[in-house]
């Protein structure tokens, strides 16, 4: 199974969306959006985005790994969940890379 991207609105009603990899884990997380559209464009964003290395910020806090994926104004389009090591937060980065480019929506938001 292919990694995918899953729309969805959260408690507050704004749109967001999570990358999950194939095995299922969620690999990145959408900020929350006002419109469904916008979200979308996030989605695409991050497809654009994840084949250039230079787009992921890898961070350290308080002997923690995490990574944001940018697009190319600089601005986040998605965040990582925290590691305990920097080789699994750059297995994160891979994973992103791979499953990003070709991932299909799943719109949670249909009734």
């Amino acid at each position: 199974m292919p990694g995918k991207f899953e729309l969805y609105k959260d408690k507050g009603g704004k749109f967001r969306f999570r990358l999950k990899a194939s095995n299922g884990q969620i690999i990145l997380a959408s900020q929350g959006y006002k419109s469904k559209p916008s979200a979308t464009n996030g989605i695409r964003s991050v497809q654009r985005n994840a084949v250039s290395d230079e787009r992921f910020a890898r961070k350290e806090s308080k002997g923690r790994y995490m990574f944001n994926l940018t697009a190319t104004n600089g601005q986040v389009v998605g965040t990582s969940e925290m590691y305990e090591t920097e080789r699994a937060r750059d297995a994160g980065v891979a994973s992103v890379a791979k499953n990003a480019p070709s991932a299909k929506i799943d719109d949670l938001t249909k009734t």
